[in-house]
């Protein structure tokens, strides 16, 4: 149980899971990780037999890693000591741990919310917004992202190398143990309202902020592929569409305008991409990601020198687009030029040249992040 000044609650918690070991007949004991209580509450744990683990990093994932870490036995159920969980029923999660799951969920959606346990910002947008994401990002099984009862086997989850120290602790143990292919399930569990008098530490927006980001980084693909591959795509039609000349839908004129902001997706498209694959290669050297053999197969093809090729004809071709527009100006005695004629030709020029950098610095990054590699292997 992680603490941070909960004299009030704590010993109803200890003395529910207590008892529910005794009834259980089974050999285990009460942590308490604390993270600097004032309240008196290591006393309190101590007066009733719990073991206090200091945690002198602040955090809510600080408390819980370090717990788990502390913690002698082969599973361990984790839970909030506000009495919000009732540790005295905690018979479904034994059962799933026993039957070889490594991580055993709690779903209060399942097993029932009781009035004023959850903020409505929390029951009716913050957990299933964050959960659906978490759902379509890792295709996790978990209904409940952020269920604070859940329980595992102590070496599997050792094993992720988890390291947030925040709330979002909550969402990484699904994310990694979901991506590392760990027997996961879920079991219903009742949400009581906080029996503690005081505010909770959670901070609804700055913690839902947290999590969202941590599901966001940790999916490389939906924040720089798909978004960055819908852009390019979108642009690139839009650029075919308009070079020949303005387009003219219900009484609305294209033109050179909307061709300039086609370039513009086009740009930032690809370098979406390319920031995906930078993110992907550094995931999976770091481990923070499983192998992907076909991704790595794709990056031993994007050579140096094949990056540098590509980007110098594509330089070539903007700056063949970029000689065109120079004399049809010359043509013109270098006056005043027709602006829809002109930038029909610089727009693709200096899209093609922006492209042909951004190809060849990349391939050069991705050469470095292959020295890196090697260097360590």
């Amino acid at each position: 149980m992680p603490c941070l000044n909960e004299a009030e609650t704590l010993g109803l918690c200890i003395e529910k899971a207590q008892s529910f070991l005794e009834r259980a007949g089974i050999e285990g004991e009460v942590v308490i990780a604390d993270n600097g209580s004032t309240d008196g509450s290591q006393a309190i744990a101590e007066g009733l037999g719990a073991r206090i683990v200091p945690i002198p990093t602040r955090g809510y994932g600080s408390a819980l890693l370090g717990g788990i870490e502390a913690a002698r036995g082969r599973y361990v159920i984790m839970g909030d000591s506000d009495d919000s969980y009732d540790f005295s029923r905690l018979e479904l999660f034994v059962e799933k741990l026993r039957a070889g799951y490594a991580l055993v969920m709690g779903n209060r959606f399942k097993g029932g919310i009781m009035p004023g346990a959850m903020p409505p910002l929390h029951r009716y947008l913050g957990n299933p917004v964050l959960t659906t994401i978490g759902r379509l990002f890792f295709h996790s099984p978990c209904g409940d992202f952020h269920c604070g009862l859940r329980g595992f086997d102590r070496e599997a989850i050792l094993g992720l190398d988890l390291q947030a120290p925040g709330m979002e602790f909550a969402s990484e143990m699904v994310v990694k143990a979901t991506i590392n292919h760990l027997r996961i399930t879920e079991v219903p569990t009742i949400l009581s309202p906080d029996g503690r008098s005081r505010p909770p530490h959670l901070r609804s927006w700055r913690d839902g902020w947290r999590h969202l980001r941590f599901l966001l980084l940790f999916s490389p693909r939906w924040l720089f592929l798909y978004p960055g591959t819908a852009l390019f795509l979108v642009g690139a039609l839009g650029m075919a569409w308009l070079l020949p000349g303005p387009r003219r839908i219900a009484g609305v004129t294209f033109d050179i305008n909307t061709l300039f902001y086609a370039s513009v997706a086009v740009v930032v498209g690809f370098h979406s991409i390319l920031f995906w694959v930078f993110a992907k290669l550094y995931g999976v050297r770091e481990g923070l990601v499983p192998p992907d053999p076909g991704f790595m197969t794709m990056v031993r093809r994007l050579t140096l020198e094949r990056g540098l090729i590509l980007g110098a004809l594509l330089l070539l071709f903007g700056l063949g687009l970029g000689a065109g527009a120079v004399s049809s100006w010359g043509s013109a005695a270098f006056g005043n030029l027709s602006p829809e004629r002109a930038m029909r030709l610089v727009i693709p020029s200096g899209t093609a040249v922006l492209l042909a950098f951004q190809i060849g610095y990349g391939a050069f990054f991705l050469s470095v992040l292959e020295i890196r590699a090697g260097r360590r292997g």
